[in-house]
């Protein structure tokens, strides 16, 4: 249920800025004092960013972008003094255009992206040649982004969209997957999956439910052997095992920009992604929703509101019992056989994310992503210039993270064949 565009008071925020990153990193010079304008910076993506940037590199000035003073004020407060709040409308062109105007990065968490008909805030990031980083989980607005590629070019910007926790640090790792495997024995990658798995909502509230609710009106798109297919919206549950910290969940299908992105760049034939979430019977209420309302309903906003008003009591009700543990696994299967898992958990999606979305802006303000629009997992040097730098600094106090390991050795129930050996 809970993807990585979420919004929580300020409240909330403050108490995940004790469990931030404490590790503060090296970055050049000419970035330390870098202005990074976090547009939705009150909500809890863009607060956990600010956060964790805070934490990661003190001498950047973050500027806080949003719609409420109120908000606003209390992350100034919590964030310290190379920080300021900036009142922004990112649907007012004016508005974006005098936010951007002095700043050297924006990044755009004030979602959801589902529907949105433009990606006003990139192209204002283009006029004014503004460095861009979104945490886009939605297909359409991330080939949307993209189309924008030689016009960020042109004004000599580097822009990645989906660089979030899941899709993002997801995508780097399922290249770092497909580069080992590649380099390592030389096999071919073939199947190419990505699972995840988050406890309850992690305290989201409306957003998170719109954004849910609307994905359940998309049509799935994977691929199968080179061939792209359509299937219904949380369908082909898979009981998928996570490794230590987490276990067995389920997980379902569902339409997430990863899967063509990893398709198309890293060559893969056979790609799909599935979530999941807890406690159990969420999944359950899902499976019906797609049953039993018509798609066009699911993907009308307007509707889609209302449900969440109906739903979001019990969900924070279950929220405070579920916890918000994070786990995203993913699975490579390779032609001469070799199969490699990639695992990421972590006790707090609201602080996990913030330290994911900040590992992207440091790697663009050290000089590592090239003019144009990019996806994470695009050839090193192009989008991410050091992934396993990247990795290092977005997997910060995490409960399990492995990777290039056949799964046997990361399950928590591996299948004995017998003799010893384990699959």
């Amino acid at each position: 249920m809970a993807r990585a565009l979420l919004h929580l008071n300020s409240t909330a925020v403050m108490a995940c800025a004790k469990e931030a990153v404490q590790e503060r990193v090296q970055i050049p010079a000419k970035a330390r004092n870098a202005r990074v304008l976090v547009l939705g910076g009150t909500g809890r993506v863009g607060g956990s960013t600010a956060v964790a940037l805070s934490k990661l590199c003190p001498e950047l000035q973050i500027v806080v972008g949003s719609r409420n003073r109120e908000k606003g004020a209390a992350m100034v407060g919590t964030l310290g003094k190379n920080s300021e709040f900036a009142e922004v409308d990112i649907h007012n062109e004016n508005s974006l255009l005098m936010a951007l105007k002095d700043v050297d990065l924006v990044v755009h968490t004030a979602g959801p992206f589902q529907q949105a008909p433009r990606c006003t805030v990139l192209e204002a990031a283009i006029e004014t040649k503004t460095a861009y980083i979104d945490v886009c989980d939605d297909s359409s607005y991330a080939l949307r982004a993209k189309s924008f590629k030689d016009r960020a070019i042109a004004a000599n910007i580097p822009a990645i969209t989906t660089g979030g926790i899941y899709p993002g640090v997801s995508n780097v790792m399922a290249a770092e997957l497909v580069r080992d495997a590649k380099s390592e024995s030389e096999q071919e990658p073939e199947r190419l999956r990505f699972s995840y798995y988050t406890a309850g909502t992690g305290g989201a509230g409306p957003t998170i439910l719109a954004t849910s609710f609307l994905l359940l009106g998309e049509d799935v798109v994977a691929y199968s052997k080179g061939e792209k297919i359509t299937v219904e919206p949380y369908s082909g549950m898979l009981s998928v095992d996570f490794g230590k910290g987490i276990g067995r969940k389920d997980v379902f299908l569902l339409n997430l920009p990863e899967v063509r992105s990893a398709h198309e760049v890293l060559g893969v034939p056979t790609v799909s992604a599935r979530f999941g979430t807890a406690p159990f019977f969420w999944n359950w209420g899902m499976v019906a929703m797609t049953k039993l309302l018509p798609a066009e309903y699911l993907r009308n906003r307007k509707k889609v509101q209302q449900l969440v008003q109906l739903f979001d009591p019990v969900v924070r009700v279950f929220d405070g019992i579920a916890g918000e543990r994070v786990s995203m696994r993913v699975d490579l299967g390779c032609a001469g056989g070799r199969n490699t898992v990639g695992i990421f958990s972590h006790r707090r999606l609201s602080v996990s994310v913030g330290t994911a979305i900040a590992a992207f802006v440091l790697a663009v303000l050290e000089g590592a992503t090239q003019p144009g629009v990019w996806f994470p997992e695009e050839p090193e040097g192009i989008a991410v210039e050091a992934r396993e730098l990247l990795l290092e600094r977005a997997t910060q106090g995490t409960i399990n993270f492995v990777m290039n390991k056949p799964p046997w050795m990361v399950e928590t129930e591996p299948k004995e064949l017998g003799l010893g050996i384990y699959i």
